[in-house]
């Protein structure tokens, strides 16, 4: 069985959001694209969201009354029920067949680290529906990607990053993440 995680693919990380990343939009009406046009090749579509506690600093991640460092503390970004929290609009939600939610009042980068919306664990359900092969979408590469895909390959899983359907906060950063998952064992793969 075969699942496509989509990473964070929010207005916040997107131009203009709260994080915003060069080229998210772009990814976000690319992976609506490529879903259309790939429907069958998936089993699984699951779809994580930053979905941060807005009354506390969500266990310092936040930089609460200080300059962030933007290494581990960030500005106030996708704080659950606001309109940077949601789907970038060129995402086409109706392809999701599972939301999870992550960053619940604590750091949190991983799919891995996040619930879905019934309440449960996503390795629970990766098992429960046989899904051996992974492949990864979405922002930014080389923070939330990276770790999807690491927690993905650490839990078994065959792993491919879709390279063209993935965009960074930095070019080196990206690279380095990119370089870091191949020599990890998983796949580069471009869908075009």
């Amino acid at each position: 069985m075969r699942a496509l995680f989509v990473i964070d693919v929010q207005n916040d990380f997107t131009e203009g959001g709260a994080l915003g990343v060069t080229g998210g939009a772009a990814v976000a009406e690319g992976i609506t694209e490529y879903l259309r046009e790939h429907a069958d090749s998936y089993d699984l579509v699951i779809a994580s969201r930053d979905w941060h506690d807005g009354d506390n600093d969500n266990g310092g991640h936040f930089a609460a009354g200080a300059e962030p460092d933007f290494v581990e503390t960030w500005p106030r970004h996708c704080v659950a029920g606001t309109p940077g929290a949601e789907y970038h609009p060129a995402l086409d939600a109706s392809l999701i067949d599972v939301h999870v939610k992550k960053g619940q009042g604590v750091p949190a980068y991983s799919i891995f680290e996040g619930v879905t919306d019934d309440g449960r664990d996503l390795i629970d359900l990766l098992d429960e529906k046989g899904v051996d092969v992974v492949h990864v979408a979405g922002i930014a590469t080389d923070y939330c990607v990276l770790a999807s895909a690491r927690d993905a390959l650490d839990a078994g899983r065959e792993v491919a990053v879709l390279t063209d359907l993935v965009a960074g906060v930095a070019p080196e950063s990206s690279t380095a993440a990119l370089a870091e998952l191949e020599a990890a064992g998983a796949e580069l793969l471009e869908t075009r």
